[in-house]
């Protein structure tokens, strides 16, 4: 008897499939590298995923699990093939408390959806990800999700208070829960998010919620070059402000976007700043007067309020920003790659995307990309960055993974993963293999 048959006799015929797009479907993320798993299981309960895991437990069976797939470094591609474990349909938002200020909701809930039932009850879930709206918020467990509120209000870690995990064997783990300080023993939460669905599969989660800042205002600047728009980043900390976002974009991101979307609706310069602020309204009114007038201080090319904002993702110390964009610059000229750098530059956390023509059909451009990133990678490490941010390890990195851990760090990782997958079936053969 083949798996699928097995699983369809344990799971139901309408939890399992095996036929070619359905497997295609399941084979990858939104980075290029594919491998198409032997079967896909649709779990709708924790009850399911606990026997689906003794089942491949017993049998040593690679599962790697799966949100909405909109991942950017190749976690959950099954590389081992084995099982799928899609928990799309684990989508039941099961609570949202204001008196508690916590939602419990499951790890196939789409983050856009958690961000508005929270809003319905006057409340905010601050971790906004790119990719919002299609995204789950178990895939944002997986991956320590971040996003440009990050800046003011930290990542998908800061908002897990708690959690429900079936481990390998299928014993099922409680931590954590509804309030908002706890230190009842080790961050076993802290383990599991950004784990990349290695340690275990989470199956529910408990999130912390603020209060709905009453009034919002967003400030464009725009600059004649990039290292201005950094400078003028450090002059926005150095008077005191902490927006709840603060954007950067290049020249080659904004002449893309202007081809793709028209002049009109993209802003003039060759570099620019997005200065997100929130909180009561006379307070953003008042500072946000302020930070214009900083701003129009340094004579940027343009400056307006009130418009709404229309990926390697390393980060830097935010002394740093400045360097990095003249390492950018430097390294597409010396490279021959287009290189746009946009992103969070209020945390550091800048996406330097490099461009490469036929990087999925030729070895031999992987190949050049790939000496580009090890000397990008180099110089972060050098300044104390780090070489992922916000999207994981994956396989993209996998190649990084030794020089941006220590061998401590790394003897460390694989003693807990013995420890809870000692079959090694959790999305085998990402980084710690």
């Amino acid at each position: 008897m083949g798996i699928a048959s097995e699983l369809r006799r344990l799971l139901g015929n309408d939890a399992v499939a095996d036929d070619p797009q359905t497997l295609a479907d399941h084979s990858g993320d939104k980075w290029f590298a594919h491998e198409t798993p032997e079967v896909v299981v649709f779990a709708r309960s924790s009850d399911e995923v606990k026997k689906l895991l003794r089942f491949a437990n017993e049998n040593k069976i690679p599962v790697t699990a799966r949100g909405a797939g909109y991942g950017y470094v190749g976690s959950c591609v099954p590389v081992r093939r084995g099982i799928a474990l899609s928990l799309v349909r684990m989508n039941r938002i099961k609570e949202v408390s204001f008196a508690d200020a916590i939602a419990i909701v499951e790890p196939g809930v789409i983050t856009g959806e958690l961000k508005r039932a929270a809003r319905e009850e006057k409340l905010f879930y601050p971790p906004d990800p790119a990719s919002f709206e299609h995204c789950t918020i178990g895939g944002n467990v997986a991956t320590n999700a971040g996003g440009p509120r990050c800046l003011k209000y930290g990542v998908t870690r800061n908002y897990i208070t708690g959690l429900e995990v079936v481990l390998a064997n299928s014993d099922v783990l409680r931590t954590g829960g509804r309030v908002h300080k706890n230190k009842t023993g080790f961050d076993l939460i802290g383990l599991f998010v950004g784990s990349e669905g290695m340690l275990g599969i989470v199956t529910e989660i408990t999130v912390k919620l603020l209060p709905l800042p009453p009034a919002r205002a967003t400030l464009s600047a725009s600059f004649n070059s990039m290292s201005e728009a950094a400078a003028m980043v450090q002059q926005i900390f150095a008077a005191g402000f902490l927006p709840s976002s603060l954007e950067i974009a290049d020249k080659f991101t904004l002449e893309a976007a202007r081809q793709d979307s028209g002049a009109a609706h993209v802003p003039s310069g060759n570099a620019h700043l997005l200065v997100d602020l929130d909180g009561q309204d006379q307070a953003v009114d008042a500072e946000m007067q302020k930070m214009r007038d900083l701003i129009q201080s340094r004579k940027p090319t343009a400056l307006e309020t009130g418009l709404t904002k229309l990926n390697e993702d390393i980060v830097v110390p935010r002394s740093r920003l400045v360097d990095l964009i003249a390492f950018a610059e430097a390294l597409s000229e010396r490279s021959g790659f287009p290189i746009a750098c946009f992103g969070h530059a209020g945390d550091g956390n800048i996406h330097v995307n490099l461009m490469a023509d036929r990087y999925n059909r030729e070895a031999a451009v992987r190949e050049k990309v790939r000496g580009v990133l090890d000397e990008l990678f180099a110089q972060v490490l050098a300044w104390g960055g780090v070489i992922t941010g916000e999207h994981g390890i994956g396989l993209a990195k996998k190649r990084w993974w030794p020089e941006a851990s220590s061998e401590v760090a790394r003897g460390l990782h694989q003693t807990l993963k013995r420890a809870l997958d000692p079959n090694n079936i959790l999305n085998p053969g990402k980084f710690l293999d």
